[in-house]
């Protein structure tokens, strides 16, 4: 299992740094804090993952993994409930019927 850990460390880091290219091409676009965000968390996270594996290895228990975690899930969070709040805010459009 010890020799599966570098290539599953890998996949999980491509992915997220895919994943953060994919909101970061919608950020572009919408140019939408939701999706910065997003791609923040996303990057750090994969960042996180290789960095970390190449200087701690395969060891996830301590504590500064957690805390970059911490982190990436906070910007999650962030992200949410900003475009919750935005949402409330936003005037309410008349429906046909409230003539």
């Amino acid at each position: 299992m010890i020799g599966l850990m570098p290539a599953l460390t890998g996949a999980v880091a491509t992915l997220s740094l895919v994943a953060a290219l994919f909101f970061l091409r919608f950020w572009t676009r919408t140019h939408d804090r939701f999706f910065l965000l997003f791609a923040l968390s996303f990057a750090l996270e994969g960042i996180n993952r290789v960095v970390l594996f190449l200087y701690v290895g395969p060891d996830e228990y301590g504590p500064f993994y957690y805390l970059i975690r911490l982190v990436a899930y906070g910007l999650i969070l962030l992200a949410i409930v900003g475009k919750n709040r935005a949402a409330q805010t936003r005037p309410r459009a008349r429906e046909s019927g409230d003539l």
